[in-house]
């Protein structure tokens, strides 16, 4: 079948409305149309039918009368304008004995795409229908084509960030495999920091983010030597300054590129070591002055690690480690977190015990 049969069938198949106060007008084109071959023809004498039925029948063409009782076949189109979807138009076709200009005038003005006047010839309108039919079908093809290319679009950029999501997470396990052979701590301690930001009220989106950007806490580790980063005992003061140097390296391997995952990433790796009291490190910060993520980030980073084997360390009984979180309340940790974390103790202990 070539492509212009193909056309002429799908036209054949059109939904067209026939509105005209005269039952003989209405009948007149009704037999014209299915001499055509035209297959889906509905018609109406009274035009305050023609709103439901055009929402109900999705029609394509509109074949309308001007002077008709009750409403107007203007009167009629203003209706349809109302009540037309976004992004789509009017497929009207106007047949009326009213020569006057303004009424040529009016009806184009409200939306009619062509104009035909009685009597009229019938080769006429049928290739003013078939025309207009035309423009409604690749009209509604180009639709369907924007909708699959926007589809596609969505895809692809779901694609791209479940990448990017994935490169996150990767870099942060990299860093963890320095001292831990596993890199499950990464993994737990991300999904904890998801729980708490949850239950500090954050929306989906960024608990997401949370979720992804607490892995990257500890990859300035990356830049630390093997003999500070796996010494079995306890640092000196010259090699402890060198391990608070994980955050400044952290947030410069992350860098400052602005997107909300990279910013909300490096705001962790840099504060996640701020102390509630103002003791800890980079900055000394002090109490809300420390970012919320950050907070978040420290509270569930220390309770996996005290459960963690570590170079330097056995693992912590789950109880003892608990109390430390208890005890820390206000002085490492923001008490709100605290309160929230044993809120949610139940989520936590389930990550803990499952990875």
């Amino acid at each position: 079948m070539t492509d212009a049969s193909e056309l002429d069938d799908k036209l054949k198949e059109a939904t067209i409305l026939v509105v005209d106060d005269n039952p003989a007008n209405v009948a007149l084109l009704e037999a014209i149309l299915d001499e055509e071959g035209y297959q889906n023809v509905i018609s109406t004498v009274d035009p305050r039918m023609v709103l439901p039925l055009f929402q109900r029948e999705s029609v394509d063409l509109i074949l309308l009368d001007i002077r008709m009782p009750f409403m107007s076949g203007l009167e009629v189109m203003e209706q349809l304008r109302k009540h037309l979807p976004a992004g789509d138009y009017l497929p009207v076709l106007v047949l009326t004995a009213q020569t006057d200009m303004q009424t040529h005038r009016d009806a184009l003005k409200l939306g009619a795409k062509d104009f035909i006047t009685k009597p009229f010839e019938q080769w006429e309108v049928m290739l003013r229908i078939r025309n207009m039919l035309e423009t409604r079908h690749f009209f509604k093809r180009q639709l369907v084509r924007g909708d699959l290319l926007e589809e596609e679009v969505r895809k692809r950029t779901e694609e791209i960030r479940a990448v990017q999501l994935e490169i996150i997470r990767r870099l942060g396990l990299a860093g963890e495999f320095r001292d831990d052979d596993t890199g499950f701590h990464v993994t737990r301690m991300s999904r904890m920091s998801e729980v708490i930001a949850r239950g500090c009220g954050f929306d989906d989106k960024t608990c997401e983010l949370v979720l992804y950007a607490s892995t990257m806490h500890d990859i300035g580790k990356i830049g630390i030597p093997d003999r500070v980063l796996l010494k079995p005992g306890k640092l000196n003061p010259e090699e402890w300054e060198i391990m608070k140097g994980h955050t400044r390296i952290g947030r410069e391997i992350i860098g400052h590129y602005p997107a909300e995952l990279i910013t909300m990433s490096g705001t962790i790796a840099w504060s996640h070591h701020e102390k509630w009291d103002g003791s800890g490190y980079p900055d000394g910060l002090r109490g809300e002055e420390i970012p919320v993520y950050a907070r978040i980030a420290a509270v569930a980073d220390v309770f996996d690690a005290l459960l963690s084997r570590r170079p330097y360390k056995e693992p912590w009984p789950r109880e003892k480690a608990l109390q430390l979180i208890r005890d820390e309340a206000g002085r490492h940790f923001d008490p709100r977190m605290v309160k929230i974390f044993f809120d949610h103790l139940d989520e936590i202990l389930a990550i803990q015990n499952k990875m």
